[in-house]
């Protein structure tokens, strides 16, 4: 009987950091909650000014992200 030591383990996948759907999804509710912060926050109101295209671009990117493969 011949036991290999090691194929159990987990193929580590071949693509790009930015076509990965966890790393993404992860950058992508973090855009979300910086807009959030950005919103509710009364001191900056550059910060305030951009909130809504951060919160936009952070949605976006994760109904997009949510569509690629595990």
């Amino acid at each position: 009987m011949t036991h290999l030591i090691g194929t159990s383990a987990p193929a580590r996948s071949k693509r790009p950091f930015f076509l990965r759907r966890g790393p993404m999804e992860n950058i992508a509710t973090v855009l979300i909650g910086l807009g959030f912060l950005m919103l509710f926050q009364p001191f900056l109101l550059v910060l305030y000014t951009y909130s809504l295209v951060t919160l936009l671009i952070g949605t976006v990117m994760f109904i997009i992200v949510s569509k690629f493969p595990e």
